[in-house]
């Protein structure tokens, strides 16, 4: 029998006062507290990134409703609002890291709100939290050449293991943006899977470097988050997201076609 699908929440930011270019994709405290209970409640059981993807490549064993809490960027929320409430439930989380937005010494400035820094990365890491790669300056990776994509993803895959004592495992894409050549090459950095975006459940025919995720906003009420976790709507809750994906697509592809040419004349 073919494992059934499962939810992968997407997160960004957990504060009270975001900014401008956080706010969308932002969650309260008060909310986020009240999804974490709501999946308690309905006896969901949350893993982390590395041990779904192992249990999907062996066969192994997972929990009867398996749930992913996934974190990007970095933003300092994330230690203090969501740990708190994930220690509290005993939750297991990943937070995927874009290195160069870290505060400390590789600290790009392109962080866009307050963000997270090196200690308190730690501090997720010992409370449980898996700790995944994001690259190194959050590009759109598709729109690398050869080069920069390698350097993206072995400066962040370098940074996280100095700072942790050990590589990643998982990676997250910026934007949610692959390509083939990307998934190879996040693959060859080391990368035992990868997640995308696409707002639908995570399967495991998806494969382990295209795994699907669902985002979780400030708009997401207690009912909406219900039926993300359940499996109910998807489609129809993300319909504008997909129209809107779907024509930025051609306007990137048509950016891609163009930047070949220049670069086949240089």
């Amino acid at each position: 029998m073919a494992e059934a699908p499962v939810p992968i929440l997407m997160y960004h930011s957990v504060a009270t006062s975001p900014n401008d270019a956080t706010r969308v994709l932002s969650v309260g405290p008060e909310a986020f507290a009240e999804q974490m209970a709501l999946i308690g409640d309905l006896g969901l059981t949350p893993v982390s990134t590395a041990e779904l993807a192992a249990s999907w490549r062996s066969a192994g064993p997972l929990p009867r409703r398996p749930v992913l809490i996934t974190f990007d960027d970095g933003y300092e929320g994330v230690h203090r609002h969501a740990l708190p409430v994930l220690a509290k439930h005993g939750f297991a989380s990943t937070l995927f890291v874009s290195t160069g937005w870290i505060r400390g010494a590789y600290d790009t400035g392109g962080g866009l709100d307050a963000m997270l820094d090196w200690d308190q990365v730690r501090e997720l890491a010992d409370a449980g939290c898996e700790i995944g790669g994001h690259s190194h300056t959050h590009p759109q990776l598709d729109q690398l050449t050869d080069d920069e994509l390698r350097e993206e993803l072995a400066r962040s895959t370098e940074i996280v293991a100095g700072e942790l004592g050990a590589g990643p495992a998982s990676f997250a894409y910026p934007y949610g943006y692959s390509s083939r050549r990307v998934r190879q090459a996040v693959r060859a950095a080391g990368y035992a899977q990868a997640l995308a975006v696409g707002n639908a459940l995570a399967r495991r025919s998806q494969g382990p470097y295209a795994l699907r995720r669902v985002t979780v906003r400030r708009a997401t009420d207690a009912e909406e988050f219900t039926r993300l976790l359940e499996g109910r709507a998807i489609a129809r809750t993300f319909a504008r997201d997909r129209a809107l994906t779907k024509g930025y697509a051609v306007v990137r592809r048509a950016r891609q076609v163009r930047w070949k040419a220049s670069r086949s004349r240089v």
